[in-house]
């Protein structure tokens, strides 16, 4: 079976290379130029141009290159799934199936799953990292298809932003509360729920979103077998201090950091910092 994702997975392609996954890029939109994510243009870059006051606009993958990827796995006499990134976020999800329709009248026994991940970022990441895993121990569609679909249900991602404004442009907050919040260092602390980017709590600095992430963390089951991720924009000292941290805490299998792509880091802005595991884990 072949592992289909979308570049909003926030995992590095020479990790997804490396373990034959297939990459499908949204694409990142600057002063009207599209670049396909993960191929066109890189972190480091989209971080840049984000500090030189570019408002990077981002797109969803067009239904044409699903429809080359299905095709040519169908062809094949491959099998595939498909994590998504959250309907709810993108119209990715919604092309995916319904060039997967269009695929099964020339190729009525091609087998594709596609599953919603209701998740943005590393909770995909998570997602992904487990089927790889999966595949490469011989489980067959069905077992991991089931797995994935439980971690969707059970995969907490939270996240904290420094620039509000990002979070006003994308209507999720006013852009006076933007502003206020930004003169009285507010942190807000933002959660993936049902699918949909939610503000949930806001704190004064820093240090007490962190210290919020660390709180949901410790409700999390099963920590010593968990690999925890953590996602961010280059921000090296805070992320060693947040593994260090939890590796002490809570004992975690592993934590591992990505730096967060330009799909993402164009509506989040500089500054994001993201915590990702289950809740029930099993």
């Amino acid at each position: 079976m072949k592992l289909i994702v979308d570049s909003a997975c926030d995992l590095s392609l020479s990790y997804l290379e490396e373990h034959n996954v297939i990459v499908v890029p949204l694409s990142v939109i600057v002063d009207d130029k599209e670049y396909m994510d993960m191929f066109e243009i890189k972190n480091d870059q989209i971080y840049a141009l984000i500090k030189e006051g570019k408002h990077p606009r981002t797109s969803q993958v067009p239904l044409d290159k699903f429809d080359t990827a299905f095709r040519k796995l169908a062809a094949e006499g491959e099998s595939a799934l498909y994590i998504a990134l959250s309907s709810d976020l993108s119209g990715t999800y919604q092309a995916a199936v319904l060039a997967g329709s269009q695929v099964r009248e020339e190729y009525p026994d091609f087998n594709l799953r596609i599953i919603d991940s209701r998740q943005a970022s590393l909770g995909i990441g998570l997602m992904v990292r487990e089927a790889i895993q999966m595949i490469e121990d011989g489980f067959d569609a069905e077992v991991i298809s089931e797995r994935i679909t439980f971690m969707a249900d059970n995969v907490t991602s939270i996240f904290t932003v420094e620039d509000l404004n990002y979070l006003a442009e994308g209507g999720r907050l006013s852009k006076s509360s933007a502003f206020l919040g930004g003169l009285l260092n507010i942190h807000p602390l933002l959660e993936v729920v049902d699918g949909k980017l939610e503000a949930q709590e806001k704190f004064r600095g820093r240090k007490r979103v962190l210290n919020r992430m660390y709180d949901r963390l410790s409700e999390a089951t099963h920590m010593n077998e968990q690999t925890v991720l953590i996602v961010h924009t280059n921000d090296f000292e805070t992320v060693n201090e947040m593994k260090k941290h939890i590796e002490a805490e809570f004992g975690p299998k592993e934590v591992i950091d990505y730096p967060i792509g330009a799909v993402i880091a164009a509506h989040t802005g500089i500054g994001t910092l993201g915590l990702f595991f289950m809740n029930q884990y099993k």
